[in-house]
């Protein structure tokens, strides 16, 4: 019988899981304080997302962050360990090249530089609007790369102009739905929530048995006036 990769003298090792935020940055996310909440949020949300990796010694947390407007760049390019990684904030303008992004992402999604033996990559998307670029050729790269056909991709859109059926392709997963963020407070319980998946999928599973469910939480009404 062969080994398991994942056993050193009985002991269940560390296998690694690449968490990557893709953010939408187009002008658009200068209205109505969008950007700044998105910073916000995902600022609150390390040291949790820190305490639940922490709690999993059998993943090794890596974090990286794609933002796309006129174009897509890496933000943090090299995996940072989740306990060293720290976020810089985003500013608006442009429009949305979601399809560059997307290829940028996947470039990283084969082996190497992923590993043999890692966990499923999870990737979030967050966006307030429609792609401005080629979408489909971004999305058939990714779909096409061993790791980003397996990955775990999920969705916030900001605001009622997000385009949903975008999103839903993206995610590419009838069990798996966009959420919406209408205010800040909305926006924060979602990338609390988005930033913790690293616990349910890290978690051993059988094989065979699909992932465990990603249900979001309940959107929370705005505390101000402001709804996007």
């Amino acid at each position: 019988m062969a080994s398991n990769p994942t056993l050193r003298g009985g002991q269940l090792s560390s296998r690694p899981l690449h968490f990557i935020w893709l953010v939408d940055t187009s002008g658009s996310m200068g209205y109505e304080g969008k950007i700044q909440a998105l910073n916000n949020a995902v600022r609150e949300a390390i040291p949790q997302m820190r305490d639940s990796a922490t709690a999993q010694p059998q993943a090794q947390v890596f974090v990286r962050v794609v933002e796309f407007s006129e174009g897509a760049r890496w933000v943090v390019e090299e995996p940072t360990p989740v306990e060293a990684f720290t976020w810089t904030d985003l500013a608006s303008g442009g429009t949305t090249h979601l399809g560059a992004a997307l290829e940028l992402v996947a470039d990283q999604m084969h082996v190497p530089p992923m590993s043999t033996h890692a966990l499923p990559p999870v990737l979030v998307l967050i966006s307030d609007g429609q792609p401005t670029d080629d979408f489909d050729t971004g999305m058939d790269r990714l779909l096409a790369e061993p790791w980003g056909n397996r990955a775990v991709r999920v969705a916030i859109a900001i605001g009622r102009d997000a385009d949903e059926d975008v999103l839903r392709r993206f995610i590419n997963n009838p069990d798996i739905r966009p959420v919406m963020a209408s205010n800040p407070e909305q926006l924060v319980r979602y990338i609390r929530w988005a930033s913790m998946l690293i616990t349910p999928i890290s978690q051993p599973q059988r094989e065979g048995q699909g992932l465990p469910s990603i249900a979001p939480p309940h959107p929370v009404p705005a505390i101000g006036d402001l709804t996007w």
